[in-house]
């Protein structure tokens, strides 16, 4: 997948112009006012998540079992949290994606020493 993340952030002044859109973008997501987190939303199927997972403190795996049984509450009920409930720039920090891209990478070199060939001199 390819972002344009960098090449914004290495830009002040695009930078700056893209950071509206980005807080409307959040805002109209909407996963905050639900009370989420965005490393909640990712998605489990995928064999670097499940691994990541199993690395979360106890802590953290409860409450993101919790943040995600409490959205699932408020789905069905078509509601939203309350104001004072709703996640904000300071607590929305990433838990799991420095863990994925960790296993990701183990699982990049393992791919690649299991594809490594030996090969013989001959004497």
């Amino acid at each position: 997948m390819v972002s344009l993340a960098p090449f914004i952030v290495k830009r002040p002044w695009l930078h700056k112009l893209m950071m509206p859109i980005s807080k409307w973008y959040v805002n109209a997501a909407g996963y905050r006012k639900m009370g989420l987190r965005y490393d909640d939303l990712y998605e489990e199927e995928r064999e670097a998540v499940q691994i990541a997972l199993k690395r979360l403190s106890p802590k953290e795996a409860y409450e993101r079992v919790y943040r995600i049984r409490r959205a699932a509450q408020c789905s069905y009920q078509h509601k939203l949290l309350p104001k004072n409930e709703w996640i904000n720039d300071q607590t929305d920090v990433p838990y799991l994606a420095p863990i994925i891209k960790q296993v990701e990478a183990e699982l990049a070199e393992k791919d690649a020493l299991d594809a490594a060939t030996v090969i013989r001199k001959a004497h």
